[in-house]
């Protein structure tokens, strides 16, 4: 409520704004009957942005609250909406209702952030939806808690690693200390992932002692100061907001970003790993390429293992021969394929009967999933167990024995529960005497009321006596005034009409009473039930938890082998030597968009001795891009487990992949092409090492042509010198003199073919320097006009030939309207033409310099005159 003024309130408005006080962050779902109301400032926020009409009430003597509402059983909807846009709201719900002023007692009873989520409605299916925390000191701790899928984590990096660790998870909201809400890691957080919530708090948020009921001092990772401090930030951030499930979250556990092979956050975006370039869907990514998976937690799983790639080559090569095994074994791939697909999200699930949280109708998706775990065990236990490979054992261990559980959940269920507690209908008979009783008394009321009406006619001798019913009275016996004189003692009167009498009798009170309060009992009671049941489910939960995680495994290597077998994949092999040979390689997104069949493959060699480096020169649109990705991908595929798409493949281990790709969007962000550039090489120059990967895509490009070329030159040089596999795509023909002076650095050339005229490109990496750029060639199919292509090719024949001086031919006017020679201009126009890099150009920009040169030249033509 704004202002300070004392004004008197209604009792209800008393307690929202008690209420409100205490959750003044949130946007309060205040609990009215069958509605959520919002009052005053959330009413105001929330009405527009949801669409809700913004209505008044009158919250006490002069005081009118505006309001606006969503219906109690559609405000899921409403709630998500609310979180997808970085709200935080609370729902306040109605507990019980007091005698003296007729006023519900209310309470909080879940608050909803963007980083914790748990319902599954609320959640994508194939993403996780993590909480981070941030903390930095001498070292940057980071931690995530995904806490639908029951994982707690933490690590520790280096400053400059933070943003590709956060980056590659996305997390939905990141915890920070409030003084660090004005930081240029801040900024640059937002400038990345803009969607993601950041929620400041206090300092104290950030001690490790928060974390003692762990006992993690028995851990070795109790030397991480930084990162056990940002795990206890989530921990004092669930307390507050989510402090029932405090006691039931397991420990948090220490990864180690070193075991992975590195990929920063410019390659994920670049080489469009889990998203495109394009709408940044998963449509035509890396991961839209490889998921055949069958169950959500194997498509979250896959996406984990293609962002984090394997540096262990013992463990690469464990899950090359899975994958393997089941590229050979098509029937059964087949077959437990079939059956994954009938398994819902195990992983989900198991985590919310863990927290106690799993409804009717989810415990029920549960047990149908454990009802298949015997298939599978059965289906991989026919097998040979001497072909096994030793992770696919590994993976059948893992998948636990549920038998007892299965039976416990199919003895307590109906058929097909119902999603919410309250509509009843849950628990099978059998399970409790008193709720039999109960149903059988809802179900059997008629037959009862029948037969105490047969005995009392039996009794009285009464022909005509009859039970009733109405609200004001409930049930009732009816005596015709004939008869009045039969009528016994113990019948009370209730009510006289005309022509009849009502009684009741002890005994129809107290069927009435179990009648008409049965319907609220077995609510109650099977709600106690049900609870019971979700404790005993919880019992089981690190085993769900270990079986969850062996069927994702298992889903992945089966999805990873049905892609190797429909996309003619190979398994490469794996080396310590620094060595990366790639046969008629291929681009696995590209080619399925184009076809196999019409896509040219490509092969590459690399080693330490004498191809380090290689320099890829050619026309833009001839394949230089696609060529480096392609083996850029393949090296990420390869150290995955995956098969890749090649003829055959060797690679040595990499510990870090980097690619400097265009500027993507950071114009937007108020950065140039030219320093975003630099930025992002100068970042690989620090990190790079002997072991690892690096593509760079037309270097210095967002300079002038000699800045330009310098860098690229120099940066290579110093790629070289370090020994780092370097594939460099360039339009400057002048860096292939660099395989002149250092044998380990080699050229390659996209393949073209001029027929009558025009140019064909063969899309084929063969070793040698292109001669011609055909930029003009690229801007006539790009779509310009005819006559400044012929322009274009005038002038640049002129360029090329150095003539300009000598002919006095050159203009840029047409030749029948008076020309002005080149050669009489100033120096600064000259330059322009010179550095003028065609190649580079859109038909726009070609325009756009047209047009500013001759408005430039006819300024000058003037000023003479």
């Amino acid at each position: 409520m704004r202002g300070s003024i004392k004004v008197e309130i209604t009792p209800m408005f008393k307690q929202y704004f008690e209420i409100k006080s205490k959750y003044p962050d949130t946007i309060l779902f205040f609990r009215l009957g069958d509605f959520y109301e919002m009052f005053f400032e959330d009413a105001e926020t929330v009405a527009p942005l949801l669409g809700l009409v913004l209505t008044k009430r009158e919250a006490g003597k002069d005081l009118i609250a505006p309001m606006c509402g969503v219906p109690a059983d559609k405000s899921s909807i409403y709630i998500q909406k609310l979180v997808d846009m970085g709200f935080k709201v609370a729902i306040c719900e109605q507990i019980e209702e007091t005698t003296t002023k007729g006023l519900f007692k209310r309470e909080v009873v879940k608050i909803y952030t963007p980083g914790l989520l748990t319902d599954l409605s609320a959640l994508s299916e194939k993403e996780k939806n993590y909480l981070a925390s941030l903390f930095i000191e001498k070292k940057a701790g980071l931690s995530f808690l995904e806490l639908s899928c029951g994982e707690y984590i933490f690590t520790e990096l280096k400053k400059d690693e933070i943003l590709s660790e956060i980056l590659k998870r996305e997390p939905k909201e990141i915890i920070l200390s409030k003084k660090l809400e004005n930081s240029e890691l801040v900024k640059i957080i937002k400038q990345n992932i803009p969607k993601t919530h950041l929620s400041f708090v206090e300092e104290n948020f950030f001690k490790k002692e928060g974390l003692k009921n762990f006992n993690l001092e028995i851990f070795e990772f109790k030397k991480y100061e930084e990162g056990l401090k940002a795990a206890n930030a989530i921990l004092e951030y669930l307390k507050i907001y989510q402090p029932y499930l405090v006691d039931k979250i397991s420990a948090p556990q220490f990864y180690y970003p070193e075991e992975f092979l590195f990929l920063d956050e410019s390659t994920k975006r670049n080489l469009e790993l889990i998203r495109n370039l394009w709408d940044g869907s998963e449509k035509y990514s890396l991961f839209w390429v490889l998921d055949k998976t069958q169950t959500p937690m194997g498509a979250r799983l896959l996406k984990e293992w293609i962002l984090y790639p394997l540096k262990d080559i013992k463990k690469i090569q464990e899950r090359q021969e899975v994958v393997k095994f089941f590229v050979e074994n098509k029937t059964l791939r087949e077959e437990l394929k079939k059956i994954l697909r009938k398994i819902s999200d195990l992983e989900r699930l198991s985590t919310r009967c863990a927290l106690k949280l799993a409804n009717p109708k989810e415990m029920g998706l549960l047990r149908e999933s454990l009802k298949y775990l015997p298939e599978i065990k059965d289906i991989l236990e026919k097998e040979n167990p001497l072909f096994f490979p030793k992770k696919l054992e590994e993976l059948l261990k893992a998948i636990e024995d549920f038998s007892e559980l299965y039976e416990l959940l199919n003895a307590w269920l109906v058929e097909d529960p119902p999603t919410t507690l309250k509509e009843g209908g849950i628990i099978k008979k059998g399970v409790s005497q008193e709720l039999d009783e109960l149903l059988d008394l809802k179900e059997n009321a008629v037959y009862y009321l029948s037969e105490l009406e047969k005995r009392e006619k039996e009794k009285t001798g009464i022909p005509n006596l009859r039970i009733g019913y109405n609200k004001v009275f409930g049930y009732y016996f009816e005596v015709s005034k004939s008869y009045l004189k039969r009528v016994p003692v113990y019948f009370e009167r209730k009510q006289t009409l005309t022509n009849v009498e009502r009684f009741v009798t002890p005994e129809l009170k107290e069927l009435e009473n179990k009648i008409l309060s049965s319907e609220e009992k077995i609510r109650n009671l099977e709600y106690e039930l049900f609870l019971e049941l979700r404790e005993k489910v919880a019992l089981y939960k690190e085993k769900l938890k270990t079986t969850a995680k062996a069927l994702a495994e298992l889903d992945v290597f089966l999805s990873l082998a049905s892609v190797a077998i429909e996309n003619d994949y190979t398994m490469p092999e794996i080396t310590e030597e620094p060595i990366f040979i790639v046969e008629e390689g291929r681009h696995p997104v590209l080619e399925q968009i184009q076809g196999k069949e019409k896509f040219v493959p490509n092969s590459l060699e690399m080693n330490k001795e004498d191809a380090t480096v290689l320099i890829v020169t050619g026309p833009n649109m001839g394949g230089k891009s696609t060529f480096l990705r392609q083996n850029a991908l393949i090296a990420i595929m390869a150290q995955m487990g995956s098969f890749v798409p090649a003829k055959s493949a060797k690679v040595g281990i990499f510990d870090k992949i980097f690619s400097r790709i265009g500027a993507g969007d950071e114009l937007i962000k108020g950065r140039s092409t030219f320093m975003v550039e630099m930025s992002e090489c100068a970042y690989i120059l620090k990190n790079a090492t002997s072991k690892s990967l690096v593509i760079l895509d037309e270097v210095g490009r967002g300079t002038s042509t000699f800045d330009g070329m310098s860098l690229a030159w120099a940066i290579a040089e110093n790629l070289y010198k370090k020994r780092v596999f370097t594939l460099l795509a360039t339009h400057y023909i002048e860096l292939t003199e660099l395989a002149k002076l250092y044998s380990g650095i080699k050229n390659y050339r996209v393949t073209v073919k001029e027929w009558n005229g025009e140019v064909i490109f063969l899309y084929k990496v063969l070793p040698g320097v292109a001669n011609q750029s055909y930029g003009i060639e690229v801007a006539k199919l790009a779509g310009i006009p005819q006559e400044v292509v012929d322009r274009a090719k005038e002038i640049l024949y002129k360029l090329e030939s150095k003539s300009l001086k000598e002919t006095k031919e050159l203009t840029l006017a047409p030749k029948k309207v008076l020309q002005l020679s080149i050669f009489e201009m100033t120096n600064p126009i000259i330059e322009k033409i010179k550095n003028l890099n065609i190649e580079e150009m859109t038909p726009i920009s070609a325009l756009n310099f047209l047009w500013e040169l001759k408005k430039e030249i006819l300024e000058k033509e003037k000023r003479e005159k």
